[in-house]
């Protein structure tokens, strides 16, 4: 019987989505945090709702979670401004 490959198993369990934005090596990283940060979302909010732990519970993983995520935007250096796009006037042309 052949063995199963350990990645098959690891991609099933977290699937990565392309990065489409702008390619800047803090904004790829900040994807894939942000990426995890959804997929254990998920997690806990089915655990949840199954009953496995308490909403409280649930509460308090995912502030933690949505800490880490917001410190690893600081730590990279990713701004709250969004860039612009080329058909779009800058506010002050207004």
């Amino acid at each position: 019987m052949e063995q199963p490959d350990p990645m098959d198993k690891e991609n099933f369990l977290y699937p990565r989505s392309r990065y489409y934005g702008q390619f800047k090596p803090e904004t790829l990283v900040f994807n894939a945090n942000l990426q995890q940060f959804a997929q254990k979302v998920g997690y806990i909010t089915s655990l949840e709702t199954s009953g496995k732990i308490s909403a409280i519970e649930a509460y308090n993983q995912i502030k933690a979670l949505w800490k880490q995520l917001k410190r690893s935007k600081k730590e990279l250096g990713i701004s709250d401004e969004q860039p612009q796009s080329d058909s779009e006037p800058p506010p002050d042309a207004l």
